[in-house]
């Protein structure tokens, strides 16, 4: 039996949300959880000892705290406003948990009107791969009031080994933002480089000996690099039409800040690209054979 009080909802576990709600799970907390097209992953936890609902509205209504891991904002607006979505079901003093990458203006308007009828919402995006959320090892920047951050936490606990509170609502959501315009700006210049040395002939493998275990190694290299090396399609799931979602929101921030943002831009435009051409599903990593091939090149 849970020594907790709160009851644990979650939305949307695909790739990160099946192994943080697993973790949820494996401390005692009483979970449902709502999936969509994939059932797995929902047959799984209900195997585990989740319960199930079928709309957002029914699960608001068995949960104090409601965890959304779902693609960016329009997603996080419509199950939380849309028809049988949780504002209809959740009771005052619940607070939704937005995990998504979502554009910041839309989370802290989103954020006021809740608080009109007595719901709280706070963001923590993530940081890492779904291998970690797996073994509960996530990173969380969180944005939330001081009450509310401390009504949460033991739940994040549960997945993240580091939790940063940054600030008030929105704050967790721009350090996302930022977060991923560092590493997608990283695939971009990745890709590039090479391209670059197999166009003179320096080999991935040649490049890669030469990076490793210098200053410019890192996470994300290793899992870029897992793909390029070993053609490890899973080696870091996250989608190239999602990197360009995200870029995109960056963008809207810059402008919105009154920040000029060239390299954001250019950044973007890469994955503009690639996504145009048809490669939107591919992964991150994968990047690098679609601007290879731009040069005609092949690293595989």
């Amino acid at each position: 039996m849970s020594t907790t009080k709160e009851s644990i909802g979650f939305i949307g576990v695909g790739y990160m949300g099946q192994g943080m709600a697993s973790c949820i799970l494996a401390k005692d907390f009483p979970l449902t959880v709502m999936g969509h097209r994939n059932r797995g992953p929902v047959e799984e936890l209900k195997a585990a000892g989740a319960a199930e609902a079928t709309t957002p509205k029914e699960l608001a209504e068995k949960a104090s705290i409601i965890f959304l891991c779902v693609t960016g904002s329009p997603q996080v607006e419509q199950v939380i406003d849309g028809p049988d979505g949780i504002a209809a079901g959740a009771r005052p003093g619940t607070v939704i948990v937005d995990c998504s990458t979502s554009d910041p203006v839309s989370t802290i308007a989103l954020a006021e009107r809740l608080a009109a009828i007595g719901l709280h919402l706070c963001d923590a995006p993530l940081g890492g791969t779904p291998a970690q959320a797996k073994l509960g090892q996530l990173s969380t920047m969180i944005g939330a009031d001081s009450a509310v951050f401390e009504r949460i936490r033991p739940v994040c606990e549960a997945w993240a080994q580091k939790i940063v509170h940054l600030g008030p609502v929105g704050d967790g959501h721009k350090m996302k933002l930022l977060n991923n315009f560092l590493s997608l700006g990283y695939g971009a210049i990745y890709a590039e480089a090479l391209t670059l040395a197999q166009k003179v002939g320096i080999t991935p493998h040649t490049f890669d000996s030469v990076i490793t275990g210098g200053r410019m190694e890192c996470g994300f290299y290793q899992t870029f690099m897992k793909y390029v090396l070993e053609r490890d399609r899973d080696a870091h799931k996250f989608t190239l039409s999602n990197a360009l979602k995200d870029v995109r929101y960056l963008e809207s921030l810059a402008n919105a800040a009154g920040v000029p943002n060239p390299v954001g831009s250019a950044v973007k435009n890469v994955y503009a690209a690639a996504v145009a051409s048809g490669k939107g599903e591919d992964y991150v990593p994968m990047l690098s054979d679609f601007v290879a091939g731009q040069s005609k090149v092949s690293l595989g």
